[in-house]
């Protein structure tokens, strides 16, 4: 049983690993019926990235994914994450609610990936919502089936990762499979919850102007989608890569040149895409 704690305040860059060695692995049903524990990493109090105004992101553990360029690996298993309670979380967040409110903020779940952690995960945001807060989660939707209305109804934003239009593609840098994300992004689409497109350009791997160009034909004509965001590769995560043994496959890839950000941003903007 792992040991119940405290979550501090930290960075998505601190290297956190084997602090709950008995937790379950993340591929299992991870959640109790009540979602009152869960699995972090860290939060930080000050973002002006991860959504709307002024943000605490809270950073889960576990995610089924295996990005080959991701940039935080200690968030794929649920064993490098700290356990705590939600109500834990919940009362660290109300002493920000005040200044989160005032700056037109809130509150973002990242991870690793928020639905491995579902009932959890929704009770953080319900929380955060009964304080008035504006919140978000950043997903690659690809557990996106297990999320029921409820779930939705304490969501104001989805920051949603789509990290290639080609099936194949997608294999070769996350190791699953394309179709749940687009389902997701549909199923969003038609409900009109809004939404964020984040598009990771990595030279080499997702940088092919054929799926950029699925993903801006594909994003396009959802009218819930208020932007589409490219995050241009960088080498930040290779430290952990390193530190926890694993095979980094994107040692020598560069950052995008100025060029290919500004050629992928107009492909976008010619689909007819809101991008920055």
């Amino acid at each position: 049983m792992s040991h119940l704690d405290t979550l501090e305040a930290g960075d998505r860059h601190d290297l956190r690993v084997g602090i709950s060695p008995d937790a379950p692995d993340e591929s299992q049903a991870l959640d109790d019926t009540e979602g009152l524990f869960g699995y972090a990493h860290s939060y930080e109090s000050a973002s002006q990235y991860d959504g709307p105004g002024l943000r605490v992101v809270l950073f889960l553990s576990g995610c089924l994914l295996r990005c080959s360029y991701c940039h935080n690996p200690d968030t794929w298993h649920l064993k490098d994450g700290t356990y705590v309670s939600a109500q834990h979380v919940v009362e660290r967040l109300k002493g920000f609610a005040s200044a989160l409110r005032a700056l037109d903020g809130g509150l973002t779940i990242s991870g690793g990936e928020p639905m491995v952690q579902l009932a959890f995960t929704r009770r953080i945001l319900a929380g955060a919502k009964q304080m008035g807060l504006h919140t978000a989660i950043e997903t690659s939707g690809f557990l996106g089936d297990r999320v029921d209305e409820s779930y939705l109804s304490v969501l104001d934003l989805v920051l949603l990762d789509i990290k290639s239009s080609n099936p194949d593609t997608y294999r070769s840098v996350t190791g699953r499979e394309l179709a749940p994300t687009l389902r997701f992004a549909e199923r969003l689409a038609t409900i009109g919850k809004p939404a964020w497109v984040r598009f990771t350009l990595v030279p080499g791997s997702t940088d092919d102007p054929a799926n950029v160009d699925g993903i801006a034909r594909f994003v396009a004509p959802m009218k819930n989608v208020e932007w589409v965001e490219v995050q241009p590769f960088h080498q930040l995560g290779e430290f952990k890569w390193k530190a926890m043994g694993l095979d980094y496959k994107h040692r020598d890839t560069p950052t995008p040149t100025p060029e290919l950000i500004n050629r992928v941003i107009g492909q976008f903007r010619a689909a007819g895409c809101r991008v920055r």
